[in-house]
């Protein structure tokens, strides 16, 4: 019979899981392994979510491990923009992009990005990136134009993106704040090769490394597999999993961190507030969210439920408010809004404690970005509900 755990178990394991509680996990790589994906269709905040998780990791050390091509960033999953470990990516690839190539088919088509097009632009990618060369995006689109392929009105990005799902391109070196295009069989010479049915164990087993305790509900839409095929790679991964009960329902989580997570109840996060990044796979990495944010709150992380996720405010597991940053030649600034307008002293008092905690825990995405940190003299106004 499967142990049940409350949903406060949940929080304080999924914590555990994803590197943000417990031993901290010793490099950007190692945060990738674990992970198995980070979304990064924001560059910036993509970097500092590998790094929130490895505490004392630069900003110059998971460049240069996206460099030395040990990180590879590119579009493994749902059409969206990932950091994945580099061997990794093909297989996933294997699995998930032909059900994106089937919904991007009309938009591309509708672009005039039929298949003849987008293999003309293949040959002129291998053409000019063969032999470890790397192209800019702007110098990319210049280089597509010249070759009389179209690439206004997002022309480019669908061809990018297309040639990227299909294998031959992903982003490379560091090329100033952004990355360069690479071929993807140069830049990651020896993937790592599965059969369908063992890489579909290994995505389960890999998202729920990462993730749980989780459903596998909460994997498909991860990962937007099928439910059959979710339920295969179930199947496969079973015997790698502990399963436990969360409100009558099956989650799952790796049984190799199982028991030393469960034993270890009284694990915090590495710092009392957490500032994540947006798009931040704490939120994002789950259907169901109500386990570390109130559904009334959502839409402050998501103004405008637009698809844009703002940083993340996160005490005991649970998400408490956003944050903004600025940054400038003088340093970097950071602000918190909290959730909760304090109407009681007691409630005035928690969120001090919070806006003092997230002072800190600015300071330390100062130090990952290299900067100094100045402190704002007075904290933001907490949100009124």
């Amino acid at each position: 019979m499967p142990v049940a755990l409350s949903r406060a178990d949940v929080v304080r394991l999924r914590l555990h899981a994803q590197g943000l509680a417990g031993d901290p996990l010793p490099s950007a790589v190692a945060v990738a392994e674990r992970m198995l994906a980070v979304q990064a269709q924001d560059y910036q905040a993509g970097q500092w979510a590998l790094g929130v998780r490895s505490p004392g990791a630069t900003l110059a050390d998971v460049q240069a491990a996206v460099s030395a091509g040990e990180i590879v960033r590119s579009w493994p999953m749902r059409g969206t923009l990932h950091f994945v470990p580099a061997g990794e990516l093909g297989w996933m690839q294997g699995l998930t992009t032909p059900r994106l190539l089937a919904k991007t088919r009309t938009i591309n088509e509708r672009l005039g990005l039929d298949l003849p097009v987008l293999e003309r632009a293949r040959e002129a990618a291998i053409t000019a990136l063969t032999g470890q060369k790397q192209l800019s995006r702007a110098e990319f689109m210049t280089m597509l134009q010249a070759s009389a392929l179209p690439t206004e009105g997002q022309r480019g990005y669908h061809t990018i993106a297309h040639l990227a799902l299909t294998g031959t391109l992903c982003w490379g070196r560091q090329v100033g704040t952004q990355q360069g295009l690479v071929l993807l069989d140069e830049w990651v010479p020896t993937p790592r090769r599965l059969e369908r049915d063992e890489a579909l164990g290994e995505f389960v087993y890999r998202y729920f490394l990462g993730h749980g305790p989780a459903t596998l509900v909460d994997f498909a839409w991860w990962s937007q597999l099928t439910v059959a095929d979710a339920k295969t790679g179930l199947a496969v991964a079973r015997r790698r999993l502990t399963e436990v009960q969360v409100d009558g329902a099956a989650h799952f989580l790796a049984a190799e961190t199982a028991d030393a997570a469960v034993v270890a109840t009284g694990r915090r996060q590495h710092t009392p507030v957490l500032a994540l990044p947006g798009f931040d796979e704490y939120l994002l990495g789950y259907r169901d969210r109500s386990h570390v944010i109130a559904a009334a709150d959502l839409t402050r992380v998501v103004p405008g439920l637009n698809g844009i996720f703002l940083p993340l405010v996160v005490t005991d597991g649970r998400i408490v408010g956003t944050w903004r940053k600025k940054i400038a030649t003088s340093g970097l600034t950071a602000a918190a809004t909290l959730f909760e307008a304090p109407a009681t002293t007691t409630a005035q008092a928690r969120a001090d404690k919070t806006q003092r905690g997230f002072a800190r825990a600015a300071s330390h995405y100062a130090r990952f970005l290299g900067v100094k940190h100045r402190p704002i003299a007075k904290p933001a106004v907490s949100a009124s509900a």
